[in-house]
């Protein structure tokens, strides 16, 4: 026993997810925080507001930038000295970035007001959430290389600081100066262009920022961001796009309702993103060892880990109602009885996001691409079913049912291109080690 202990304890998996966990515990308590005081300045109305601008940030950040910072962190992998080699790839990305944040406008400035309309969301928001995005990116890109580097304080450290001074500018603006939604989505705005200069910033100082680029970086980053862009749709249709279908069939009050709940529930979120984060090194690097011994032990704890997740959920349905009246106040209850199976769908994206990393390890994105959006339609369906009968519940079944869904398909297809020893017994699991 004490053996094994010392094991788990020295586990760069343990140790990297414990400190990706802590910082981002850390990182979603600030926000968290901030809901009470939130729910109170804004009424449900304004947060469904918010809730419509994250919709449109989502629907966008699938085209700005093409995902490409994605391909960055996979490139680490195959260059026998990424840090001085990755400069370029990495300047070729941002010429992407900026190529098609360029397209994006051209084609959105043109018709904002019709977008405005279809969303219920004021016209100058629809621009203001190509800033957002294109800031978002330059932060993931800078982030994503601290993660494939195996750096989790340094990327815990950046999470925390914007999350701090997002705190802190929507007081000012929310609190102190009582400007509502304007102020919310400004101060959000505001940090991510702030951070985003930070994040170039840290780039250039670790040289990972050249003067030049290469067409073939930018035609390989490029194979490998687009195909993702029906995999970032499917994934706004099955995780965001319900909350524009709650405002617009039950109303602006029930989409903001839903967003507290799915805040309530991102609890959740921030544990499977954290242990996912500290497995994607770990994974890729015994992949590409492709030893039997252990790809026996990835299997055992993908095993354990669905079984922790299960048992979370199961404990969601018991405290989690009782939880958000306590946090958001009375007049958000409505949003009591969604939050459980938001935390069961959390549960399975959980199973999903341990075996789509085979897709990506492959790189054979374009499959991954097709079952998100097929889910994501999926989702859409579900969700305009069941609202109708549940109201805004509903749309937790449908987001449940999905998940579910894709991350049965996800793990078949997976294990077509990156065949795993699955069939471990349960006594074999008994025997885990780390």
């Amino acid at each position: 026993m004490k053996a094994l202990l010392n094991k788990v304890k020295s586990s760069s998996l343990v140790t990297g997810a414990g400190i990706y966990f802590g910082t981002s515990v850390i990182n979603a308590l600030i926000p968290f925080l901030l809901l009470p005081v939130l729910t109170r300045y804004l009424e449900p109305q304004e947060y469904g507001e918010v809730a419509i601008f994250f919709v449109w940030v989502s629907l966008i950040g699938a085209v700005c930038g093409l995902s490409v910072h994605g391909a960055a962190g996979r490139k680490f992998y195959d260059l026998d000295n990424a840090d001085e080699q990755m400069g370029e790839f990495i300047t070729s990305c941002l010429v992407l970035l900026i190529g098609s944040t360029l397209v994006l406008l051209v084609i959105v400035v043109p018709i904002s007001s019709s977008i405005s309309v279809w969303l219920g969301l004021s016209e100058k928001w629809i621009l203001v959430g190509i800033l957002f995005a294109f800031c978002n990116f330059l932060i993931n890109l800078r982030m994503g290389q601290w993660q494939v580097r195996k750096q989790p304080f340094h990327y815990g450290a950046l999470q925390i600081s914007r999350s701090l001074l997002d705190f802190s500018i929507s007081i000012v603006l929310v609190v102190v100066l009582t400007l509502g939604v304007t102020g919310r989505i400004g101060g959000m705005t505001l940090t991510a262009v702030l951070t985003s200069i930070l994040a170039i910033f840290l780039l250039y100082r670790d040289r990972l920022i050249k003067k030049t680029w290469r067409t073939e970086y930018i035609r390989e980053a490029a194979s490998f961001g687009i195909p993702l862009i029906p995999h970032i749709l499917g994934s706004f249709l099955l995780l965001t796009f319900d909350r524009a279908i709650i405002g617009s069939v039950l109303g602006l009050d029930a989409a903001g309702y839903y967003v507290v709940a799915v805040q309530i529930a991102g609890i959740m979120t921030v544990m499977v993103d954290s242990v996912n984060r500290a497995y994607v090194p770990w994974l890729f690097e015994r992949l590409k060892r492709n030893n039997l011994v252990e790809k026996i032990m990835v299997v055992k704890i993908t095993y354990v880990y669905f079984f922790l997740l299960l048992l979370i959920a199961v404990i969601g349905f018991i405290v989690s109602g009782p939880f958000l009246i306590l946090v958001a106040g009375s007049e958000y209850s409505p949003a009591a009885d969604i939050v459980p199976w938001l935390v069961l769908g959390q549960s399975f994206n959980g199973f999903y996001l341990m075996v789509t990393n085979y897709v990506f390890y492959s790189k054979k994105t374009k499959y991954l691409a097709l079952i998100t959006i097929l889910t994501g339609v999926l989702n859409v369906i579900l969700v305009l079913t069941l609202i109708g009968s549940f109201g805004a519940v509903g749309a937790a079944y449908a987001i449940c049912i999905s998940m579910l869904v894709q991350f049965a398909v996800t793990f078949f297809v997976a294990n077509k291109f990156v065949p795993m020893p699955w069939a471990v017994s349960a006594k074999d699991l008994l025997k885990l080690r780390i």
